[in-house]
């Protein structure tokens, strides 16, 4: 009877470590099934980088931890040049190649803590952190001039589309100073970057400072 018992014993105890294995194996597919709903609610599908809802995060989250421990902070806008001509001559599917060519080479230049993201349409927005204004500026360029120098060409035939120019404003968190604020300033550094004439980058510290054009 005690052997019989002692093996009843045994094989519950091998069932019960059997359960608690497959049970391990459900909530890890379920944490990273969950993993990946959370990644594909914070990412722009198209371009693979960050989206509005995660860039808006991320800047709230940005401009306290500025504030809090004295970090330097940037914020750069990006937008495509001419990008409806893009489209309206050579269809959707070419505009989809120019975003992912941006937000590709976005991805590509920008440190592991700052944060390249789809603003929307064909605007993007770069949180950067660390980096005073001339070497954010800088950067924006360099990102500018990289996307310049890649020739678009279309997949179905081969043939050159030309090249894709975008034009930046890039500015300077200002201790203190509202979220709001901060963006309306990039937005217009853009805005004034386009209007003199596109690809190129316009910079400056804060409202008070005057712009500087790369």
């Amino acid at each position: 009877r005690i052997l019989a018992a002692t093996r009843e014993i045994e094989s519950k105890n091998t069932e019960l470590e059997q359960q608690l294995h497959e049970s391990r194996e459900q909530i890890e597919g379920l944490h990273d099934s969950l993993e990946a709903i959370r990644f594909e609610s914070l990412t722009d599908q198209l371009t693979g980088i960050a989206n509005r809802k995660h860039f808006d995060r991320r800047l709230h989250e940005a401009v306290e931890i500025a504030n809090a421990e004295a970090r330097r902070l940037c914020l750069a806008f990006c937008d495509i040049d001419h990008f409806k001509k893009f489209n309206d001559t050579w269809g959707h599917p070419t505009g989809d190649q120019v975003l992912r060519l941006v937000g590709a080479t976005l991805k590509g230049m920008a440190n592991a803590h700052d944060l390249p993201a789809r603003f929307g349409g064909e605007e993007f927005a770069i949180i950067i952190f660390d980096q005073d204004i001339e070497r954010a500026a800088e950067w924006a360029d360099r990102v500018r001039t990289a996307v310049m120098e890649k020739e678009l060409v279309r997949k179905s035939t081969g043939d050159s589309l030309g090249r894709v120019t975008m034009s930046a404003g890039v500015t300077s968190y200002v201790p203190g100073e509202t979220v709001e604020s901060f963006l309306e300033r990039a937005d217009q550094l853009l805005y004034d970057a386009k209007r003199t004439g596109r690809n190129r980058v316009v910079s400056v510290a804060s409202a008070k400072t005057p712009a500087k054009v790369a």
